[in-house]
């Protein structure tokens, strides 16, 4: 055989070689990408299967949120309905009486801003509570006007006034009987804020500044939705 047609032959094995590899290798590559395919598509699916999961619970936790925020409103419109009077703490038989203002026009003022918080009007009774303080800063009924005060604003969803007020009453007359409801609307401003750190820190502190007052129970059963 000459030499040119033994390279004519070599070179006819090869390109035939060439020829049946080629499937070959086309095959090798589509079943890898079969593979690829398949491997995505299922970590695409234990994704939505893990998002829907994290929704889910999302839901469930924005379910109990809503229900805590609903049940703390309950709780301060209980207390927003024992009407301030310069009579005394309605709602509470053994709490000590507020005693009534010497002043005629002091008491007039206050009874005023009263009125309004009884009838619903909250921002005229803020307005009301906030001249009489400014007016009356030393006068015997400056703590129950100030806890209205922060009352009317939680109310009128003036949360970060509220939360200023409540705070201040609780600062200045830490023994007044109203603080640790006075904490309570704070935690429930703060809730409201969406400021969940500091609703447990104010829930906290009526538990263990307060514990023997009714607002600390009100306290524990909120902790365990926070």
């Amino acid at each position: 055989m000459t030499a040119p047609y033994r390279l004519h032959a070599l070179s006819a094995a090869a390109l035939l070689a060439l020829t049946l590899a080629a499937p070959a290798a086309q095959a090798f590559s589509d079943d890898e990408a079969r593979r690829a395919i398949l491997e995505l598509r299922t970590q695409i699916k234990q994704m939505n299967e893990q998002n829907q999961q994290a929704r889910l619970q999302l839901a469930d936790q924005m379910d109990l949120l809503h229900q805590e925020i609903a049940s703390l409103r309950g709780r301060v419109e209980e207390l927003s309905q024992r009407a301030p009077s310069a009579g005394g703490n309605a709602g509470h038989a053994n709490a000590p009486q507020t005693p009534q203002a010497g002043d005629p026009q002091e008491q007039a003022v206050y009874e005023a801003a009263a009125d309004q918080y009884r009838n619903g009007r909250y921002k005229e009774a803020a307005a009301g509570f906030s001249s009489f303080l400014q007016s009356y800063p030393d006068s015997d009924l400056s703590g129950d006007a100030q806890f209205y005060l922060g009352s009317s604003q939680y109310a009128s969803k003036d949360f970060k006034n509220s939360i200023q007020t409540m705070q201040s009453l609780v600062k200045n007359r830490p023994e007044d009987p109203r603080a640790p409801d006075a904490l309570l609307v704070v935690a429930a401003d703060q809730i409201e804020l969406n400021d969940m750190k500091s609703a447990k820190a104010s829930l906290q502190r009526i538990i263990k500044d307060y514990p023997g007052s009714p607002s600390a129970e009100t306290a524990k059963s909120r902790l365990k939705l926070l």
